[in-house]
């Protein structure tokens, strides 16, 4: 399993590298009910991931997405596509970015977090997981390079797939544990890395989508043409 889980860590990381989410349950760590909507949150987010991946896999293993030998031209054709979507998602975010001396907007269903439920807060977490372009792109793209893995059988590839969500939820499981266990200090230095992330947002994703299209409309293209 090791070689597949190799090929899917980009993604991973790419899905990890979300600042709306990071900035979404900073948000609710700082509210009276953090001690349960960060954790739902991060529920929310892995089981989202695993639901997208799941339909993906199962998807790519029931069809001819690849061989017994090599990969199928399907999923070398899946790769090119979301790499260009890739592409055109970096040019609207690099277009949005604020101007020099402009503030950056939060999104507008972060100003209600200090009302969220804990189911509310799952709910949030599973459509920023897997309805989030990026995240729904980097899932299938990876999904679809575990389906096409010839020498993962039985269970193996929904294990490579488990451990795919896990990594690709390290940074959002990562700031929950932070908040639990690192008391005043952990909340200064969320709300810095808050503050600096909203700021940011449009040039981190913008860099991001240009590196992870990159590297899935190369893959793509060389597979095609191989």
């Amino acid at each position: 399993m090791g070689p597949a889980i190799g090929d899917i860590l980009p993604e991973a990381i790419g899905i990890a590298i979300s600042p709306a989410a990071i900035i979404a349950v900073i948000l609710m760590l700082f509210t009276p009910q953090a001690r349960t909507n960060g954790p739902a949150f991060l529920a929310g987010w892995v089981i989202g991931l695993l639901v997208v991946g799941g339909i993906a896999l199962a998807v790519s293993t029931g069809s001819d997405a690849s061989t017994e030998e090599t990969p199928s031209d399907l999923s070398f054709a899946i790769k090119l596509l979301i790499g260009l979507a890739f592409f055109f998602l970096a040019y609207k975010k690099w277009q949005s970015r604020p101007k020099e001396g402009e503030e950056a907007e939060t999104p507008a269903f972060m100003k209600a977090i200090d009302t969220f439920t804990p189911a509310k807060s799952f709910g949030t977490g599973a459509l920023l997981a897997a309805v989030n372009p990026k995240n729904l792109g980097l899932a299938l793209a990876a999904a679809v390079s575990i389906g096409q893995q010839p020498d993962l059988d039985g269970a193996e590839p929904w294990i490579v797939l488990i451990i795919f969500a896990l990594l690709a939820s390290a940074s959002i499981g990562g700031a929950v544990l932070y908040y639990l266990l690192g008391g005043k200090s952990a909340e200064d230095r969320l709300g810095t890395l808050k503050g600096w992330m909203v700021q940011n947002n449009a040039t981190i994703m913008t860099v991001l989508f240009v590196v992870l299209g990159a590297k899935l409309f190369g893959n793509g293209l060389g597979g095609l043409t191989d």
